[in-house]
């Protein structure tokens, strides 16, 4: 039998990494998903999620393997954002990471992952220094979502299914870090024809309520099919 041939063996070795920026939104707040890191190097230290890449996965499936374990969610929104390959960007020896980021609703998400992991989540206003280059990661990430909500509906995947229009204003100055016109904003949202509004009202605020909302999916695909551009 022939032996197996080796190739590329003259050249070096070393190991892929995924790492996971993951966003939340909840109580007003964009916030980050992050944890005290139970090993060396830098253990004890703020850190994203992330792991190693196996022989039998993608990068892909090696980001939603880290978020389904993590979370315990499947069908996360997520995107690649970047491959960091400094040369010491890790001490403990030559690892490539790639970047992405998740985008997960802060609601569904279970206490019982954060005891087993050690997640928190921390508002970006008060986020602490992460390790290695997970910072510079996070300001990459947050970019990448300012540009993408102006450009695609995927803020609603931060969002319950049935939301209010003051929160769903809120998630996008959360986003934005800066206010917004109320009176614009309701008036642009409801232009596009992508929302339905329910009979039930969000009593919580107020005695009089507000009225909810819920992102028609269909209604979206069919402007978008007509030429329209969701701008916000």
């Amino acid at each position: 039998m022939a032996s197996k041939r080796v190739y590329y063996s003259e050249n070096p070795k070393f190991h892929v990494a995924v790492d996971c920026i993951i966003f939340g939104f909840d109580r007003g707040e964009l916030k980050l998903l992050i944890h005290k890191r139970r090993f060396e190097p830098a253990k004890g230290h703020w850190s994203l999620f992330g792991g190693f890449v196996q022989e039998d996965e993608s990068l892909e499936d090696a980001a939603n393997r880290v978020l389904k374990e993590l979370t315990g969610l499947e069908e996360i929104y997520m995107e690649e954002l970047q491959s960091y390959g400094s040369i010491k960007r890790d001490p403990a020896g030559r690892v490539i990471s790639v970047a992405y980021y998740a985008l997960i609703p802060a609601h569904k998400y279970s206490d019982e992952y954060s005891k087993q992991y050690g997640a928190t989540w921390v508002s970006l206003k008060d986020m602490p220094a992460l390790i290695m280059d997970h910072d510079l990661m996070v300001e990459k990430g947050l970019s990448r979502l300012k540009r993408r909500t102006s450009t695609q509906p995927i803020g609603f995947e931060l969002l319950p299914k049935k939301f209010t229009m003051p929160q769903l204003q809120a998630l996008y100055e959360a986003i934005y870090q800066s206010k917004l016109d109320k009176r614009n904003f309701r008036k642009k949202i409801l232009s596009m024809g992508i929302l339905i509004k329910l009979e039930e009202k969000d009593m919580t605020n107020s005695r009089k309520g507000a009225f909810l909302y819920r992102f028609d999916k269909r209604k979206y695909q069919k402007v978008i099919d007509a030429g329209f551009h969701f701008t916000i």
